[in-house]
């Protein structure tokens, strides 16, 4: 089958945080005088607002375990201002992009609220690195539901059979590009999710630049 496009998420798959991200967290929210919670009930709330605008619905949520008048704007402000500091790309991930879109259409396909995303992607100067982008904050549904994924289809004018998706999360970026119909690479990394079977091939976080077109031909 001829493979006419390849997709990427972002987190953890092109870019990583050079702290971890609990530590992130307490340090954007020490910086405010907010509450402090763990990344497990960030992670649980983010799951939840998947397709809002920004992170203020989140710390919404989580502030109303704690006894606090905190702002949530505010949270997610500083939540996404540490972020920025924090980022930096996987080795040779722009060259990496520019090659494959010599010979594939390439997008980007990225959970979670538009400001918070957005900001990612423009503190990491890659507002035109792929043919097109999506956060599922623009959108009706998050990944893993196929309607994300139908939605970078979509925009790139490929179909599902003919695209590759890569990235890190077996529930959300495996199996919600698998259900979709589209094949999957899934990145692995020390700490990261264990290698899922469904996936049609693994390549190690650290030689994506390396071993990603190879691997990619071999479809």
């Amino acid at each position: 089958m001829t493979l006419s496009a390849v997709v990427f998420d972002l987190d953890e798959t092109l870019a990583i945080p050079r702290r971890e991200r609990g530590t992130i967290l307490t340090d954007a929210m020490a910086s405010i005088d907010a509450p402090l919670p763990t990344r497990q009930e960030y992670q649980s709330a983010h799951g939840r607002h998947l397709t809002d605008e920004t992170r203020a619905p989140i710390f919404s949520e989580i502030f109303e375990n704690y006894d606090a008048d905190t702002d949530p704007d505010a949270a997610a402000t500083a939540y996404r201002n540490e972020i920025a500091a924090s980022l930096v790309p996987v080795a040779d991930a722009e060259s990496l992009i520019a090659r494959l879109r010599e010979r594939y259409r390439v997008g980007l396909l990225t959970n979670g609220p538009v400001v918070a995303q957005r900001d990612k992607i423009e503190t990491l100067g890659w507002g035109d690195l792929f043919d097109k982008t999506i956060v599922t904050g623009e959108l009706s549904a998050g990944k893993p539901d196929s309607r994300a994924f139908e939605a970078i289809l979509g925009s790139l004018s490929v179909p599902a059979e003919e695209t590759v998706y890569i990235g890190d999360q077996v529930r959300t970026d495996v199996h919600g590009a698998k259900d979709t119909g589209m094949r999957a690479i899934q990145v692995l990394y020390e700490g990261g999710p264990d290698p899922d079977s469904r996936a049609d091939a693994h390549v190690e976080r650290a030689a994506l630049a390396t071993e990603l077109p190879a691997t990619l031909g071999a479809f």
